[in-house]
């Protein structure tokens, strides 16, 4: 039911925050929350309004929310970061196809005196082990979200069972920039997309401690909704949202954004996904 409200109030806010389009075209992006975040929509969106005239309405939530807004019919373009479960809803007919579109990558940070000990470790499963043996607080997103798959996906490979983890381990609930204050006004370790880290301003003593290990690699892929499962999916919107986003402007619009001077995704369209 708390899942569901929250569903719900997204698409409201979603709606009173852009004017009505009744006379015009739009069309709705269930996203993932570091794409707000990090202010890549922002970015992005006017380019592609101008040339094509079609509004974009972005719901903004964790990766399993968007999904369930997709597969209710609720979006008519799915843009989130957690393989597995974008090709469970192409095979299981809500998407027509998925593409790969960008990438950064994953981040953890905590309190820059290291209480863990994991500063500049290049293993991050191991990293995350080391965390769960000192039990330092770790705050976690606990929304099933990509962010929080992966993370899990940590855990198992560090071999840490968490229903056996103490106080140490807190979920909030929330979004990577409320996990992220969280973990600032506890001085707490958390994992992060690096586009959201880049756009957080509330560090307090949080540092990056650990990055560059391929086990943090940080895929997004974008799915056009099925209009066979569900007739009112925009469908032409819809796809040519995608074609210019995989397309030569989308993905030098994707290259040029930058925060604090650094590239926060980089565009792969073109790049073959992996089996």
């Amino acid at each position: 039911m708390i899942a569901r409200r929250a569903l719900l109030g997204a698409l409201l806010a979603a709606s009173l925050a852009l004017p009505a389009a009744a006379a015009g075209k739009f069309i709705t992006v269930a996203s993932t929350t570091s794409t707000e975040n990090s202010g890549l929509f922002k970015a992005l969106l006017p380019a592609f309004e101008q040339k094509t005239e079609i509004e974009v309405r972005v719901v903004a939530v964790g990766t399993g929310q968007a999904i369930k807004l997709a597969q209710n019919g609720d979006a008519d373009v799915l843009l989130v970061h957690h393989k597995p479960s974008e090709e469970a809803f192409v095979a299981e007919g809500y998407g027509v196809e998925r593409r790969e579109v960008m990438y950064n990558d994953y981040v953890l940070v905590g309190p820059g005196d290291d209480p863990a000990g994991i500063a500049g470790m290049t293993d991050a499963a191991a990293a995350m082990a080391r965390l769960a043996a000192a039990g330092e607080p770790f705050a976690s997103r606990g929304d099933d979200s990509g962010t929080h798959k992966r993370e899990q996906a940590l855990w198992k490979e560090a071999g840490v069972d968490l229903e056996q983890a103490g106080d140490w381990y807190r979920e909030t609930g929330s979004g990577m920039g409320a996990t992220l204050n969280t973990a600032s006004g506890m001085n707490a370790y958390a994992l992060t997309d690096r586009g959201t880290w880049l756009s957080f301003k509330n560090r307090g003593e949080l540092e990056i401690l650990v990055e560059g290990d391929a086990q943090l690699f940080n895929q997004y892929g974008v799915i056009l909704v099925s209009p066979e499962r569900f007739p009112h999916v925009r469908k032409d919107e819809g796809q040519a949202f995608i074609d210019w986003l995989l397309g030569e402007d989308g993905q030098r619009a994707i290259a040029a954004y930058r925060l604090e001077g650094e590239q926060a995704f980089f565009p792969n369209a073109a790049r073959k996904p992996a089996s």
